[in-house]
């Protein structure tokens, strides 16, 4: 097993939700995976150029079992020129039931913002879902909450009881990671969250990334979340990991 599916523990069924960076940490892990599939519970940009092969089928589970490429993406149907729909929740399950590696889901969107927190009907994460990886940039830190670089900046003043407008702090972001309304939504019963600290890019993001994870770990259920990831996913590049 690689450095980088161990740290995430990205072995089973994983959901990766959040902000700042999730398309690139599924990518990253599809390719340091043996028989990895990348899939989705919500639209998802085309992604043919991170996979060896999209099968687009309503049988998801006929295209796994004659599926010779790896890794290999499967999704519904091509919705729009630049999208990919993703199956229902149940159907997920049903994928990761039928196959013997891991599989990787995008589960909830973020409009390319680097921090969010869910809307009322997000994220959607299958219920035999093994690890939720909630997401986030290190270069909000010192950033206004405002909707430049936070999708649904009033859903995270909620979440951290601070005001739009405010400065994103690293206990803001600590606290929305942590937080059963915000990167811990959906996690089902049994189910490892690992949250990443992605985009530490330089010594000033890396120690902005370990105050979040410190502040992580002071709120969060640590029978839930063990650790926090600190990355640099472009270059799938693990720069610290936090317990």
């Amino acid at each position: 097993m690689s450095d980088l599916i161990d740290a995430l523990d990205a072995d089973g069924l994983t959901c990766v939700v959040g902000a700042g960076g999730k398309k690139t940490t599924m990518y990253a892990l599809a390719a340091a995976a043996d028989r990895a599939v990348v899939t989705a519970t919500v639209r998802i940009p085309i992604f043919d150029s991170h996979v060896a092969r999209v099968e687009i089928t309503e049988d998801p589970l006929a295209a796994l079992m004659t599926a010779a490429d790896w890794p290999l993406g499967l999704v519904p149907e091509q919705e729009f020129e630049d999208r990919y729909r993703g199956y229902d929740p149940e159907t997920v399950d049903e994928i990761a039931a039928a196959h013997d590696g891991p599989v990787l889901v995008k589960a909830d969107g973020a409009r390319m913002r680097d921090f969010k927190a869910p809307g009322e009907n997000e994220p959607r994460i299958p219920s035999w879902a093994d690890t939720v990886i909630p997401v986030a940039s290190a270069h909000v830190v010192g950033e206004p909450l405002d909707e430049e670089l936070v999708h649904r900046p009033e859903r995270v003043a909620t979440v951290a009881g601070v005001e739009v407008g405010d400065e994103i702090t690293p206990e803001v972001v600590g606290r929305v990671l942590a937080s059963p309304e915000g990167g811990l939504r959906g996690v089902p019963p049994g189910a490892t969250a690992i949250p990443l600290v992605n985009k530490v890019d330089d010594d000033e993001d890396l120690d902005a990334a370990r105050d979040i994870a410190e502040a992580v770990l002071d709120h969060a259920d640590r029978s839930v979340v063990p650790r926090v990831v600190l990355a640099r996913m472009a270059d799938a590049e693990i720069r610290e990991v936090v317990a």
